[in-house]
């Protein structure tokens, strides 16, 4: 941010804001963190690396409005960013970023849509959607933009668990959809926004299946196995993963199909020993195949066979900050607040635009049937055209 400092606010000190903190005060030294609403324990070690010593709130209007931040970091649970965010947009806070999801409901996202339209939310909301940012996304739509892969016809994609992060999610605040707005949203938001991106369209029709079969008490081990110490719950938890608390899924796979005709397969599973995290993203003009987890990329054209690309360490790897996407979009998010980068590589609406699928996604599992699109986007369209408050 700029070589003066850059007041900033922090709505929520939770894991999230707490885990990349380090790499906004990394890209932007001159950070000044002057307030901080969390009503649980504050990360107070978080605070001291970076060297912060903000006044500690305990309503966040109050913080804003005595604090006047040029910034403000929403980092709280999601069934609270709608009223954090509104209170954000009606301050004069020049940027907010938001963890996401960015809200938890269909409704939730056309009331947004209209604070966005009536506060300048397109410019002034950014989302912490981070795969974006990833090397391995990067090359993805650099094989596109290089005219590897063409038209894009199909997508088969998975994001797979292994039992100790899926264990996490039973026990974690996370299990309940109430709060997350359900296991497709809260997790596999990411995947979807990804593959949005690549085939640049809506979605017109989804599908989906699913359940749990593996977290449930009839299945709770004999003993403790390792894997439930490994990540431990923080927030709101309980001690065990297969009380059957929980309602989100442990499995589900999702079909959509786009508004040009390319479809995608979506699968995710929280019970996959050797867990990976892939897609297989197949053009008319080749294909391009990438694991998040096993850090590969390779790209194959489709009339001679020939692989272009063919790279076995494309990212940072699983253990720096979801694959040192984390550092890339700090310094991006800096860079962008500082006028430097114009245009970041997703946008709110995109954001929003993942989110509308993952939970049309939930209501076809929920309803057992397949989910026309397009009045959603309809209606999301107004309201952030401001044209639905006209009607009204």
């Amino acid at each position: 941010m700029h070589s003066e400092t850059t007041s900033v606010c922090i709505i929520g000190l939770g894991h999230r804001i707490a885990s990349i903190l380090p790499d906004f005060t990394a890209a932007a030294p001159h950070l000044d963190i002057r307030g901080v609403m969390d009503p649980g324990t504050p990360r107070m070690d978080i605070l001291a690396k970076v060297g912060a010593a903000p006044t500690m709130y305990d309503d966040p209007a109050e913080m804003l409005a005595r604090e006047r931040p040029r910034v403000i970091m929403i980092g709280s649970p999601n069934h609270l960013h709608l009223g954090h965010i509104r209170l954000a947009l009606e301050s004069d806070a020049e940027f907010i970023f938001c963890e996401k999801p960015v809200v938890v409901s269909i409704e939730e996202t056309m009331e947004l849509a209209r604070l966005i339209a009536r506060h300048d939310g397109r410019r002034r909301l950014l989302v912490g959607l981070v795969l974006r940012y990833s090397q391995l996304y990067r090359a993805l739509r650099r094989a596109q933009s290089d005219g590897n892969l063409g038209e894009i016809m199909s997508i088969e994609a998975s994001e797979h668990i292994a039992p100790f992060h899926g264990s996490f999610f039973m026990r974690d605040w996370r299990r309940s959809t109430a709060m997350t707005g359900g296991f497709m949203l809260e997790k596999c938001c990411h995947d979807i926004d990804l593959y949005q991106g690549v085939v640049g369209q809506r979605p017109h029709r989804v599908a989906s299946f699913g359940g749990r079969k593996k977290y449930i008490p009839s299945r709770r081990p004999s003993g403790r196995p390792a894997f439930l110490d490994q990540k431990l719950p923080r927030w709101n938890s309980i001690e065990d993963a297969f009380s059957g608390e929980a309602d989100i899924i442990d499995y589900q796979t999702a079909i959509v199909d786009y508004e040009g005709g390319a479809t995608m397969a979506f699968h995710t599973n929280l019970n996959v020993p050797d867990q990976f995290r892939r897609f297989a993203v197949i053009g008319t003009d080749g294909m391009a195949e990438g694991d998040f987890i096993r850090n590969t990329f390779r790209v194959t054209l489709s009339e001679t066979g020939s692989r272009v690309v063919d790279e076995i360490a494309v990212g940072s790897g699983v253990e720096h900050g979801h694959y040192g996407a984390d550092a890339a979009m700090a310094r991006d998010i800096v860079d962008h607040i500082d006028g430097r980068m114009p245009k970041l590589p997703l946008s709110v609406i995109d954001a929003l635009e993942s989110g509308l699928t993952a939970l049309a996604i939930d209501q076809a599992r929920n309803e057992g049937r397949i989910v026309d699109m397009r009045p959603i986007w309809e209606r999301f369209d107004r309201e952030l055209s401001g044209l639905a408050a006209e009607v009204n």
